[in-house]
């Protein structure tokens, strides 16, 4: 069906009325190709300038009338397919009526017209036969010589202007509708392609923990469940995310996300639920929150364990009544949004602490998804490492692949990055690699070199170790080493991580002769 309301709006169309109505004053009108004449199906068409078609309009066989002579110049159009130009037709009062037909994408779709106006003055005889009808349809006319000479009228030079005018008109509707139909076309691709690459069996591993993770989101997509993914950073969380919600029943409306951690309180607060003018020094307009973008779709709040207290409880009535008020309203908006919630931390921990409220820990922890940590799936290694040379190979490159003692490297290094830091490291390997068809282990970077050095030390040495106490103080050792290079020599973090005070560490820092390992975070 035409769109009558979207084609008024356009701008063209627009300034086309002002200047035919400035011109001549006659009204533009659309009309759909069953012969509906768009501007008068509410039953109240605008009056038109020409007095003798408002005294005709405003009874209703005169209604019908007009009505009909409008339709035989509509059949004509229906009639001859391959016509494109203006036609004219005369109405009943013996006025005339010109129009343009709208094809889109090759079909039929109504036509655009003007009437109630004279190519000629009329002769005494054809005022008296107009006299004679106009009073038969509305006996309350007068003084229709006045109206006969406010009677919009054109020559043939206007004429052909107005032609070319309405068939310049239907030809801007049939290329917005067009661009519109190109535009529709190019975003249902992205949203395929986006459905494709974040489909759950496109994402890497075969481990068995990879395996559980699987099983759980074949479960979880189709759902509309509060979902809490937990995992170290770099493990692919918004990944997983992402393949939840491509994969589920809101897949073609927003996927939204923010990391919690990005931002202070005020800051995350209006970018969560959006502000009103004047709320605040530099709120110079009113702003819409991700959840309001976020409407009907999905939102990932990553980090959600660093949210502050105050917020906790406004995503709280998010969750439960699907309500907020923006910073500095006082009327509460709904949103319809399923939440992924992501945190590196134990949030149970946290509630113990009263860092994180229970009742909302307990409304994000519908479905849990733990996205195991790359140490613990070392079988999908070669297979993560194929997936990122081919992701980062450059156009016209031949595949690389990695020299048997690069690889064994890879294998040996703990990875406290994760799948990120391996994406990173492999991305460096090709862009140092030059002309290697195998990527030596030379390449690599140091960090990674060391760490797996310290790993195959560590097995030796707890191999070799024929004592309880000397195999501990190896085992003890080596984990200061891996984590004096994992921090880059950050001590504080370190003993943190290790449970231990920063002073105990440093003893036996200088104990096991490490204080050489250190780096720019040192402390």
């Amino acid at each position: 069906m035409l769109d009558y309301e979207k084609y008024q709006s356009l701008h063209t169309i627009i300034m086309l009325k002002d200047v035919i109505r400035k011109w001549w004053r006659v009204e533009l009108s659309f009309a759909d190709k069953n012969g509906l004449i768009l501007d008068r199906r509410e039953g109240a068409p605008m009056p038109p300038q020409n007095d003798f078609c408002r005294l005709s309009l405003f009874c209703k066989e005169g209604n019908r009338r007009c009505t009909q002579s409008v339709r035989v110049l509509l059949e004509k159009f229906k009639a001859s397919k391959k016509l494109r130009s203006c036609m004219f037709h005369e109405c009943h009062l013996g006025f005339s009526i010109v129009g343009a037909p709208l094809y889109l994408n090759g079909e039929y779709e109504g036509s655009i017209f003007v009437e109630g106006f004279l190519r000629q003055q009329p002769s005494e005889r054809e005022f008296e036969t107009l006299r004679t009808k106009i009073s038969q349809l509305n006996n309350g006319a007068t003084d229709l010589e006045r109206a006969l000479q406010r009677a919009p009228m054109m020559v043939q030079p206007e004429i052909d202007k107005l032609s070319d005018l309405l068939e310049f008109a239907v030809n801007e509707i049939a290329n917005f509708e067009s661009e519109v139909s190109k535009r529709e076309e190019h975003i249902q691709t992205l949203s395929d392609e986006l459905s494709e690459r974040y489909r759950f069996e496109n994402i890497v591993g075969r481990s068995g923990p990879m395996q559980e993770v699987f099983r759980l989101l074949e479960k979880v997509c189709q759902s509309e469940s509060t979902v809490l993914i937990n995992g170290e950073s770099g493990t692919g969380k918004e990944l997983v995310a992402r393949a939840i919600h491509f994969n589920g029943p809101r897949k073609d409306k927003p996927f939204v996300v923010q990391n919690c951690s990005a931002f202070n309180d005020n800051l995350l607060e209006s970018a969560l639920f959006g502000h009103v003018k004047g709320s605040f020094t530099g709120a110079v307009r009113d702003k819409k929150g991700l959840f309001e973008v976020a409407d009907g779709g999905t939102f990932f709040l990553d980090e959600v364990g660093d949210m502050s207290p105050a917020l906790q409880v406004k995503l709280l009535r998010v969750l439960q009544e699907g309500t907020f008020i923006p910073v500095g309203g006082t009327q509460p908006k709904e949103v319809d949004v399923r939440v992924i919630a992501a945190t590196h931390k134990d949030l149970s921990k946290l509630v113990e602490k009263g860092e994180f409220r229970e009742d909302l820990f307990y409304r994000i922890n519908v479905i849990r998804i733990q996205v195991p940590p790359l140490r613990e799936r070392r079988d999908d290694l070669p297979m993560l490492i194929d997936h990122f040379m081919r992701k980062h190979a450059r156009p016209g490159m031949k595949c690389r692949a990695l020299s048997p003692e690069a690889l064994q490297v890879l294998e040996g290094y703990g990875w406290p990055g994760n799948i990120r830091e391996l994406e990173n490291e492999i991305e460096r390997l090709i862009v140092l690699g030059g002309d290697h068809e195998l990527l030596p282990a030379d390449l690599l970077s140091s960090r990674i070199r060391d760490g797996s050095r310290g790993a195959a030390r560590m097995s030796v040495a707890l191999a070799a170790a024929g004592r309880l106490h000397h195999a501990v103080e190896q085992l003890e050792r080596e984990m200061i080493y891996q984590g004096l290079v994992r921090t880059g020599g950050n001590r504080s973090q370190l003993a943190r991580e290790l449970g231990i005070s920063r002073s105990n560490l440093i003893l036996k820092i200088e104990k096991y002769e490490l204080a050489s390992v250190n780096g720019p975070g040192a402390e």
